[in-house]
């Protein structure tokens, strides 16, 4: 008999089943493509996507839809784990997650790669480049909007992100609560250069779909980010957390750093050292103080316009 899938979403009232079992992500709606197609009008065409976990789990995602997602009677605003047992509601559709957690503690295969492996099995040092984005004046906005319209910004924020990361080459990408963590991967370390250059590509790719999400909500102003970039080892996986050590805790610091020094980017040393900037550098150098470090931290910052003709003239 065939095995039961790793996880999946049961149409209540059909019985019907949509395995989570292949890919990263799954589309609910009612539009062609969607992963798990729900017939009803109540039911926007791309209304929400489930996501797999760093950690193995699964989230939900609100997609900007027009009725709203709700978890066991409660509205979806920012992505929301979910637990064996839930029911979920889009519309007039209700569904069940059903998932099997014995299997999440599963190691890889003999000779399966880093990039295959479940993340909760991993623990290793690896080089790599971290982008934190994080959305400037959360706080403020979720006390301005209704929770409906939140919940479609920020939903729709997210999912952004997300793609424009994976298509600039980043590994594995994880939301935290108005932030999002983005990792690239330097298997090689000859090409450690073109991973940052993918990852300063999708920082800006970043700034300009956070810069449209405006003409799209009723929000009372544009949605503003900071990025901070870090280059360096640290241990990918582990459990729920997609990295953790020194240079991924930088890489938050740059984040932050870039609101005291009024600029939109932060880069660590070892990252700006990849781009080898030739003739005069746009990158203004400043030593910072950052959170949970003894000494000032040489910080390397630039505007989102800086940073993008920096770009065009890679």
């Amino acid at each position: 008999m065939p095995s039961e899938p790793e996880a999946c979403l049961l149409l209540v009232r059909a019985g019907r089943r949509f395995p989570l079992n292949a890919g990263q992500s799954w589309a609910i709606g009612r539009g062609a493509g969607c992963a798990v197609a729900l017939d009803s009008r109540s039911v926007s065409r791309l209304h929400a996507l489930v996501q797999r976990r760093e950690g193995g789990g699964y989230s939900l995602v609100d997609l900007g839809s027009r009725n709203g997602c709700f978890v066991n009677g409660q509205r979806v605003s920012l992505p929301r784990l979910l637990s064996d047992g839930d029911l979920l509601v889009f519309g007039d559709q209700e569904l069940l997650f059903r998932a099997d957690p014995s299997r999440a503690s599963e190691a890889a295969a003999p000779g399966a790669s880093v990039r295959e492996m479940p993340t909760a099995a991993m623990h290793m040092q690896s080089l790599a480049t971290f982008v934190v984005v994080d959305i400037r004046d959360f706080t403020r906005l979720t006390r301005s909007v209704p929770e409906a319209v939140l919940a479609q910004t920020v939903g729709t924020w997210f999912l952004q992100v997300g793609q424009i990361a994976a298509r600039r080459g980043s590994w594995a990408s994880k939301y935290i609560g108005d932030a999002v963590m983005a990792v690239w991967l330097h298997d090689d370390p000859a090409g450690v250069a073109a991973g940052v250059a993918g990852a300063l590509r999708a920082v800006d790719e970043i700034q300009s779909a956070t810069a449209g999400i405006h003409s799209q909500f009723p929000i009372p102003a544009p949605l503003r980010i900071g990025a901070g970039i870090n280059t360096g080892t640290a241990i990918v996986g582990g459990g729920d957390t997609t990295a953790m050590g020194e240079a991924v805790n930088a890489a938050f610091r740059l984040e932050s750093a870039t609101k005291e020094l009024g600029l939109g980017v932060a880069l660590g040393e070892r990252t700006y050292s990849e781009l080898r900037v030739a003739g005069e550098s746009p990158f203004v150098r400043r030593e910072v103080e950052l959170k949970g470090y003894e000494s000032p931290r040489a910080v390397w910052a630039i505007s989102f316009e800086g940073l993008r003709q920096f770009l065009k003239r890679e």
